[in-house]
């Protein structure tokens, strides 16, 4: 998408939302204090890190326990509002000021973590060549459900081929990936994570 088209779907999705946030911001707070915002540093276009922002879904200094960054079903660092929020995926709702600050777009790969980009392949790290978006052509083919090698070559390709028309499709179609699920499961996820 264009940066205009960004600024202004991201401006009343963020209108749009400020209810649901306002609420999810309350249960986040009143279940267990502690930030509301989750911020984690992810890579974006041309490799450049940013701060992605989320509605807090674990428990404090969940990356020091457990599976570290690794998120499964059934994770007991996840609170109880943590996964009404991750089912709806509204704890993604935060990044639409992301696309505001110009950090992500609305349709691109979604971003992902240094370590993570520090092992991609030539081939791979033509994902970087946009900026992440909300929402993608991964995110619409399975999400986490895939492989995470799958999923990259399904950012390639979208890096590829991408268009207005191809950015139209992939939002108009987020509403029903969003139900499909957004953990790793037995074969999704990265390697090594």
């Amino acid at each position: 998408m264009n940066r205009v088209a960004d600024v202004v779907g991201a401006a009343l999705g963020l209108v749009g939302a400020s209810p649901v946030l306002g609420l999810a911001a309350l249960a986040v707070k009143l279940e267990g204090g502690g930030p509301v915002l989750y911020r984690q540093d992810r890579v974006g276009k041309d490799g450049v890190g940013f701060e992605l922002l989320k509605l807090r879904t674990m428990v404090v200094g969940a990356e020091q326990q457990g599976a570290g960054f690794a998120v499964d079903r059934g994770d007991p660092r996840i609170t109880r509002v943590g996964r009404v929020l991750r089912r709806l995926s509204l704890d993604e709702l935060p990044q639409l000021w992301n696309v505001l600050r110009g950090d992500m777009s609305l349709v691109g790969p979604r971003p992902t973590l240094r370590y993570q980009v520090e092992q991609y392949t030539e081939r791979q790290r033509r994902r970087l060549q946009v900026k992440p978006g909300l929402t993608g052509w991964a995110q619409i083919h399975g999400r986490a459900e895939l492989p995470w090698d799958d999923r990259i070559e399904l950012d390639v390709w979208y890096v590829e081929h991408r268009s207005p028309w191809l950015d139209v499709q992939i939002l108009a179609r987020t509403p029903l990936a969003l139900f499909r699920g957004t953990y790793r499961g037995a074969t999704g996820g990265w390697r090594n994570a």
